[in-house]
């Protein structure tokens, strides 16, 4: 587990800003029903009293990472924990099949705490998720940059949220300026409310049949063994959660996550 902590010094930020962010990594073999789990957070805080704040990535309903600020405590305590993605993708010893759809819904929600005469506070959120390949069998070196990302497809309701052509999922909205190959970016154009949860921004996985293309071939004595580009690798999909407080949430925005928004009533537009 890696943590850090960040104070920005600027005056709209000891003011307003106010963030908690979660960062999930997934992985899962082609040929094995590997799943792994990293996990940060970092925060923008500010340097006055805080109430209750929280923030959970969701997969299939459940929370599988939470970060929360309980001021009920002495000096207030981080409530959180981590748990392990894909557990439930493919049966124990079965392999992920090659264009199957899986089911993979990922939602956000507040899970800020009212105690006392704190109240949980409503927040603004984004994710960003990034897709990519590892090397199964040599762990620790790191991206693969010679397989494309564009085989891992990550959609909701079929359509794919790499799609550049696609700025808009429901009540998502992509940013088209952070958008890469490997990177995409979505804002919740909704005050996300205490307790309260988003519609979800993906809802399955796949692994295209394209990493099939490109076989080589070589005899072995009487038998020809063939070989695939992907052999030994794992897909990667990291999503980071964030989350600022309501209050002055325009400035707020810009000064944690250095985006310019629009907040008009509750709602937000890029």
């Amino acid at each position: 587990m890696k943590k850090s902590n960040k104070w920005l010094r600027s005056p709209i930020v000891t003011v307003v800003a106010f963030a908690v962010a979660i960062v999930l990594l997934l992985g899962a073999g082609i040929g094995t029903a590997r799943a792994a789990l990293t996990y940060f957070s970092e925060v923008y805080s500010t340097q006055i009293g805080m109430d209750n704040i929280g923030v959970s990535l969701l997969e299939n309903g459940e929370a599988v990472s939470y970060r929360n600020y309980d001021s009920s405590k002495a000096n207030g305590t981080w409530i959180e924990a981590t748990g392990k993605l894909l557990d439930n993708m493919v049966e124990e010893g079965k392999n992920v099949e090659l264009g199957k759809e899986y089911t993979e819904e990922l939602s956000v929600r507040n899970t800020g705490i009212a105690s006392g005469d704190k109240a949980a506070i409503n927040e603004y959120v984004r994710v960003t998720i990034y897709k990519y390949w590892t090397d199964g069998e040599n762990e620790g070196t790191g991206k693969e940059r010679t397989l494309t990302p564009n085989l891992i497809k990550l959609k909701l309701d079929g359509v794919d949220l790499f799609d550049d052509s696609v700025t808009s999922y429901g009540n998502w909205i992509k940013d088209p300026s952070s958008t890469t190959k490997e990177r995409v970016v979505l804002y919740y154009n909704q005050l996300l409310n205490a307790g309260s949860t988003t519609d979800n921004f993906a809802n399955e996985i796949s692994i295209d049949k394209g990493v099939m293309k490109g076989a080589t071939q070589k005899q072995e004595g009487k038998k020809f063994i063939t070989s695939y580009a992907y052999d030994g690798m794992e897909f990667n999909l990291e999503v980071q959660v964030d989350a600022v407080q309501e209050h002055n949430a325009q400035d707020a925005i810009l000064s944690a996550w250095g985006k310019n928004v629009t907040i008009s009533g509750t709602s937000l537009s890029l």
